[in-house]
């Protein structure tokens, strides 16, 4: 059997498939970037999963796909971690995040971008992946992300930019004490995460003009931050994986427009099209 997983620093997605392909079950774990969480916190996310736990001795094969994996450091030592939990595994790898938001969005050229907790993109050429700009994480880049809007959220409440009508309700949603807001970003261990949470305001609510200006400025900063480099954006069609991306499918049409960019596929969650791609060039595909 093969276990998938697709992974963020919010939550992890877990599928394990027999031979034939079929969903044995699907399961979720908090989030598992190795770049941004210590060991003893990955290992015991991965622990205390009863799902994972069951079948542990089962898995033949651990094929991992995350943020934070896309450097030698962090992805090795996510790779010992698994290997030490399943133990009968004689496979597992490792691979970033942009390889399973390829899988997910396309098996042709095309440009792939990612819009959750984080931000990234690359360019498929049909076999390999490129990426024009390299990713610095959430605090020197990260455009469109979750963590993005989080950070203009807060900034736009205690600068008093944010309407009075919405005022109300982010102060019955969230716990806006200063102290405790630096407490979270500057001493704990995962501010991406947290920063992350307060952009599901934006998506829970109803769209209004606020809300539209800001993800609208966000995406345009994305665009020319990490698609526009891509002497390609014009010639392919541009894919987008992710949440923040699903929910504002409108906007994204919008700011595209103007530069005739060709917008591709919008896939909310990954894991499902990395399941059709194991199934038809891993699994059956291959036989």
């Amino acid at each position: 059997m093969i276990l998938i997983a697709d992974g963020g620093s919010t939550k992890c997605d877990w599928i394990l498939l027999n031979a034939e392909g079929e969903k044995v079950f699907k399961t979720r774990t908090k989030g598992l970037n190795p770049a941004v969480f210590p060991e003893l916190v990955l290992e015991q996310r991965i622990e205390e999963n009863a799902d994972l736990r069951e079948v542990k001795d089962q898995v033949q094969r651990v094929h991992f796909f995350g943020a934070g994996c896309g450097t030698e450091k962090p992805s090795s030592r996510l790779a010992g971690i698994i290997a030490n939990f399943f133990t009968n595994a004689d496979d597992v790898l490792v691979k970033e995040d942009m390889v399973a938001a390829v899988y997910a969005a396309t098996d042709q050229p095309g440009i792939v971008c990612i819009l959750g907790t984080g931000s990234n993109s690359c360019y498929f050429d049909g076999k390999d992946i490129h990426q024009e700009v390299a990713s610095l994480g959430y605090v020197l880049m990260d455009e469109a992300s979750g963590n993005y809007f989080g950070k203009r959220l807060i900034r736009d409440y205690f600068y008093k930019r944010m309407p009075p009508e919405l005022v109300v309700k982010f102060e019955e949603k969230f716990v806006l004490d200063s102290d405790e807001i630096k407490r979270n970003i500057y001493q704990q261990e995962n501010p991406n995460t947290y920063l992350a949470s307060f952009a599901e305001f934006i998506f829970t609510n109803e769209r209004n003009g606020y809300f539209y200006k800001l993800v609208h400025e966000g995406l345009e900063d994305f665009i020319k931050s990490r698609v526009l480099p891509y002497k390609e954006c014009r010639t392919v069609p541009v894919h987008f994986i992710g949440s923040i991306a699903f929910f504002s499918e409108d906007i994204i049409r919008a700011v595209l427009q103007p530069y005739g960019i060709e917008i591709g596929n919008i896939v909310r969650r990954p894991i499902d099209g990395i399941v059709d791609y194991y199934r038809k060039n891993v699994l059956i595909g291959s036989k």
